[in-house]
């Protein structure tokens, strides 16, 4: 996993950078990395949203995987049935700390072509999720 965590520099000693932590939403659904492509895509569809955020049997982050990701997956070669979402993590995935600023954050999805980016504090708990705006 990537760290996005940069150090901002203001001319002006007055300004403080709007952070992730003030922009974020909440984590939203939170499932395990044990179940499977097809139980994530359902559960999503019935939180009506566009991601989900991951986590190990420690309760800690681990990825946040899309909508179109997990259908990719199930749509290719090789999908069966019992695919688990660990099996298709991207633990190199980055993610924010809370003190990220919004700036920061922005610029990272759209370099890495990103719509939402994890918000994840010092213990690995996923606190929010913060997403560009459309």
């Amino acid at each position: 996993m990537t760290l996005v965590q940069m150090h901002f520099r203001s001319t002006s000693t007055n300004t403080v950078p709007r952070t992730v932590a003030d922009a974020m939403d909440p984590a939203g659904p939170q499932v395990w990395d044990t179940m499977t492509v097809e139980v994530a895509l359902s559960v999503m569809a019935a939180a009506r949203t566009g991601h989900l955020v991951v986590c190990d049997e420690d309760g800690q982050y681990t990825d946040l995987v899309t909508q179109a990701r997990l259908s990719a997956v199930r749509d290719g070669f090789g999908y069966t049935d019992r695919l688990r979402l660990r099996d298709i993590s991207d633990n190199d995935g980055p993610f924010a700390s809370p003190l990220t600023t919004v700036a920061e954050a922005e610029h990272v999805m759209r370099h890495r072509r990103l719509g939402a980016l994890p918000v994840v504090d010092e213990h690995g708990n996923a606190l929010g999720v913060v997403a560009l705006s459309r």
